[in-house]
């Protein structure tokens, strides 16, 4: 075994694992592209069948592959996604002891910038995408679901059209955990008016290219989002972090 940056001995399984990685990598291959059989596999890493699995098994959960039982199945490449990270970091929190207040204070401090790239790097499509989100919300005020949905939507976009890979992970796993966690807060017609007003305002400055503009939106968007948390469920901001608790 070698050692990790904890300075712990780094497991077999997990050194195979990135080795696996490595070859998707440099043989280009992308998902729904098969890997080799077990018996190429053990032949090649010389490890036992056990770590083997081990290893695979790390990677399913991950993301990076899945594991298909009998004739034709096998390990296939898959591709990561900001549910995986979500969890993780989810994971991460509930060990530290970090109340639901770190989340809101990550969004604050990260969808501004995204805000700012998206007005400079959004596509057409992704345009179209987030001003038919504000749309379908203004028409749908009295509906919960829908409102939950288009905001949800609003930021994924955002986050995407940044342009930027790790914002735009980090950003849909933030959010993912706020949502996940965020039991008990509610949001009346009224409120949901003002995000509306928000989204509004950020889809503005974003599709005339302004960046600081949609950066100072968000800012302000999230910054009342904080306000009303503090003001309506005080509760709610200084309630741990959880991973039970995401969905």
């Amino acid at each position: 075994m070698v050692s990790n940056r904890s300075g712990r001995p780094q497991k077999t399984a997990m050194i195979i694992a990135r080795r696996i990685v490595g070859e998707i990598h440099r043989g280009g291959l992308v998902r729904g592209d098969k890997l080799p059989s077990e018996k190429l596999m053990l032949d090649e890493y010389q490890v036992g069948r056990g770590t083997l699995r081990e290893a695979l098994r790390y990677l399913e959960l991950s993301g990076a592959i899945s594991l298909k039982p009998g004739p034709g199945g096998g390990p296939t490449v898959e591709k990561p996604d900001a549910t995986h990270l979500m969890n993780s970091l989810g994971l991460v929190l509930q060990f530290e002891g970090a109340p639901f207040s770190t989340i809101v204070e990550a969004r604050a401090g990260l969808e501004p910038m995204a805000a700012r790239l998206a007005a400079e790097r959004i596509t057409g499509d992704q345009l179209q995408a987030l001003a038919d989100s504000v749309t379908k919300m203004g028409e749908n005020l009295r509906d919960l679901e829908v409102f939950l949905e288009t905001n949800r939507v609003f930021h994924d976009v955002i986050a995407t059209a940044s342009g930027n890979v790790l914002f735009g992970y980090l950003i849909d796993a933030v959010d993912g955990i706020f949502e996940g966690v965020a039991v008990g807060v509610e949001y009346p017609t009224v409120r949901r008016a003002k995000v509306h007003e928000a989204h509004r305002a950020i889809l503005d400055a974003i599709e005339s290219g302004d960046g600081t503009a949609a950066e100072e939106a968000m800012r302000t968007h999230v910054a009342e989002l904080s306000a009303y948390l503090r003001k309506k469920f005080p509760s709610a901001l200084s309630k741990p972090v959880t991973w039970e608790a995401m969905q």
